[in-house]
């Protein structure tokens, strides 16, 4: 239930975590799936089940290209 709720929670600008470990900004919701900006230029559109996390615009989210100390 929290899930389902956590999903139809989304909107536009959050950044979603899918269940393949992608991440991205959502750039279009709709009723049974979203667009999610990926990289500059690259979008997916994907199903809303398919979503494990969401996060908020204001989030920080690691970069895998981080430098090691």
């Amino acid at each position: 239930k929290q899930h389902r709720e956590m999903i139809e929670a989304t909107k536009r600008g959050d950044t979603v975590v899918t269940t393949g470990g992608l991440i991205g900004k959502a750039t279009k919701v709709a009723d049974s799936e979203l667009t999610i900006e990926l990289a500059d230029g690259v979008r997916a559109r994907l199903v809303k089940s398919m979503v494990a996390d969401v996060r908020g615009k204001g989030q920080l989210v690691a970069a895998n290209d981080a430098k090691p100390d």
